[in-house]
């Protein structure tokens, strides 16, 4: 089937799937997500994985990590920065160590067990958002310090991905064989580091600044959408993923004035075709020839993946003098992965940190923990709104 049928076909199903789940409670991500599983090969075989589509995706993924920095408020972080530290912090030191442990005696090797640790540090507080504001606790100190750790944990997870792509991801065997060709490398990273801050305090100020003088009505969009994808394309250059380049891009230019305009116009830009299209590409790449064989790990990780979070989560809280129901809040709050796991699992399956069997069976863990997230969040603030 061709690009254009292709992306009807894709359209459709997501506009249907995303509906569906948001009207259940649940996150419209993975109703794209399943839409990819029900029209791929995997179920009807309608659409098939192609480069166009893989391009499409790519693109997606760069706008929806540009838009996660644009909407990380920094200022929410630096208002509940102890407890929301200590509870990324916590909630980011578990799963790498209980879940990348497992993943080791189930016979996976070092680096991909700790690829699977760094994949489920990761947090979408997307879909706890939903279930604060039904019960009013958005503005609470619960609420706040749920979403101040989901700033810190996202800047942390980008920060351990980058490690994980330059001394993992970049091990090619002309790399490997060269000890000044990795340390070249690995000196253009920390460069493309130097300039990040550069972009955040002056550069992404100077050019928003002057594309309000542009006689181009569109001419803030476009200038967010510059520094978007050259940061995208540095960070390819030097060895990392285009989406961390975004990120970091999407934090510089949300410190700035135009963070409403920007992400007022690209966010329809990216949720009309671009990241429907990379949600339905993960669900096209995954198989279940193997899930029977798989069954065992993939509950166990799922077990770990809600404790490891929840347990984190609960223990950065009581440190920073939660007592033991608002704890379970925080720590319940942080449970689902939702977008940000995905999208890492995806990055380290591009850069040949995943196995195509484990990368699948990763997926179902993120999909499963992420639906029994909103149930146990809902249960602890019910529980504390009986006392």
């Amino acid at each position: 089937m061709d690009l254009i049928g292709s992306l009807v076909i894709i359209l459709i199903c997501t506009t249907l799937c995303d509906h569906l789940f948001t009207r259940s409670g649940l996150p419209g991500v993975l109703g794209q997500l399943i839409a990819g599983i029900l029209i791929g090969p995997a179920v009807l075989n309608v659409v098939q994985p192609t480069t166009n589509l893989a391009e499409f995706a790519q693109i997606g993924v760069i706008l929806l990590m540009f838009m996660a920095g644009i909407e990380s408020n920094l200022s929410q972080l630096k208002k509940y920065f102890k407890p929301a530290l200590a509870v990324a912090i916590a909630g980011v030191i578990l799963p790498i160590a209980v879940m990348g442990g497992a993943s080791f005696l189930f016979g996976y090797h070092f680096q991909e067990a700790l690829f699977i640790g760094v994949v489920f540090s990761a947090t979408s507080v997307s879909i706890s958002v939903v279930v604060l504001r039904e019960f009013k606790q958005l503005e609470s100190r619960e609420g706040a310090t749920i979403l101040g750790a989901a700033v810190a944990d996202d800047i942390i997870g980008v920060l351990l991905l980058s490690l994980m792509i330059a001394l993992i991801g970049g091990n090619d065997s002309a790399t490997v064989g060269n000890g000044s060709g990795l340390a070249r490398q690995l000196l253009f990273q920390g460069l493309f580091f130097v300039g990040v801050y550069l972009l955040v305090k002056w550069v992404a100020p100077a050019i928003m600044n002057l594309s309000k003088k542009l006689l181009v009505p569109t001419s803030r969009t476009i200038c967010a959408i510059i520094i978007c994808l050259s940061m995208a394309f540095l960070a390819d250059e030097v060895g990392l993923s285009g989406a961390i380049g975004a990120f970091f891009a999407g934090i510089a230019v949300g410190q700035t004035s135009a963070r409403k305009v920007a992400d007022q116009y690209i966010e329809p830009i990216g949720n009309a075709i671009f990241i429907p299209v990379f949600f339905v590409n993960i669900g096209l790449e995954l198989s279940f020839s193997n899930l029977f064989s798989s069954l065992p790990f993939i509950l166990l990780m799922t077990l770990l993946a809600i404790l490891t979070k929840w347990f984190g989560g609960e223990l950065g809280a009581r440190l920073t003098g939660f007592d033991q129901k608002s704890g379970r809040i925080v720590g319940t709050g942080m449970v689902a992965r939702g977008e940000m796991a995905l999208i890492t699992a995806q990055i380290g399956f591009s850069a040949h940190l995943l196995a195509k069997s484990l990368y699948v069976d990763l997926i179902l863990v993120i999909v499963l923990a992420t639906l029994v997230a909103p149930l146990l969040l809902r249960w602890s603030l019910k529980e504390k709104k009986t006392t």
